[in-house]
């Protein structure tokens, strides 16, 4: 408990957290004002398409897990950081758990962001509240928390792994970027749904990945399932090198 306090401390008197989630609500406004602008739908179909959104925030807390461990081998804090807690387990432990969490929040912050702008645009045009009780609304923003969850804890295991900053940052946004749509052309989309990234969207309830991808608690299981790899191998592999 000590040291989740102790992650908990860091986690508010840095600054790269609130940056971060700053640019997640900038990130989920500007996203949700394309579907909405485009009117293609009926309310309700608007609104899941505008809250989807969320879900690419994920790659916010991705960083911030990464920064979490790498961040401390950059700036040499990790050796200060053992010495107060000679167990290393715990101390992936405890940031695994401060960051999950922190990942919760960056989730619930961009929902909240997400259904006030949606709110506001139906104000605007007149549009009645009946978006607000569709089921397809509530599977998306549940969806898209638990995303940006367990990238967060991928992260931690990222950057347990890498230990350089910038390597491991690099790394996560390549894949994202590059690699997996580089595996959908070469295997095939049946492959590449199985990869991180595309079980994100389908979790989150992107509208490419509803009809191509796997069911939401599929998605949700795989990641669930690639978060324990992550961290099972930090704690085998990454704690035991040494720090220098």
């Amino acid at each position: 408990m000590a040291q989740i306090g102790t992650e908990v401390l860091k986690l508010r008197t840095i600054r790269s957290p609130w940056f971060l989630l700053a640019a997640a609500l900038a990130v989920v406004v500007v996203g949700a004002a394309g579907p909405l602008s485009m009117a293609e739908g009926t309310p309700a179909e608007l609104a899941a398409a505008a809250a989807a959104h969320v879900g690419l925030t994920a790659m916010f807390p991705l960083v911030l897990g990464i920064v979490a461990v790498a961040g401390e081998y950059r700036h040499k804090t990790i050796t200060d950081t053992y010495l107060g807690t000679p167990h290393r387990g715990r101390v992936l432990g405890a940031k695994l758990a401060v960051y999950t969490v922190a990942g919760v929040v960056f989730g619930v912050a961009s929902a909240l962001t997400s259904l006030a702008t949606i709110a506001v645009w139906f104000f605007a045009t007149g549009e009645t509240a009946t978006w607000i009780d569709d089921g397809e609304l509530a599977r998306t923003l549940i969806g898209a928390v638990g995303w940006n969850a367990a990238f967060a804890a991928i992260g931690v295991g990222l950057g347990a792994l890498l230990r350089n900053l910038t390597a491991a940052v690099a790394a996560a946004l390549v894949w994202v970027a590059l690699v997996e749509a580089a595996v959908g052309q070469l295997v095939g989309s049946d492959a590449n749904r199985w990869l991180p990234f595309y079980a994100g969207t389908a979790l989150g309830r992107l509208p490419n990945a509803v009809a191509d991808g796997l069911p939401q608690w599929g998605a949700g299981l795989l990641l669930l399932g690639y978060a324990a790899v992550f961290t099972a191998a930090a704690a085998t592999f990454g704690v035991r090198r040494d720090v220098t």
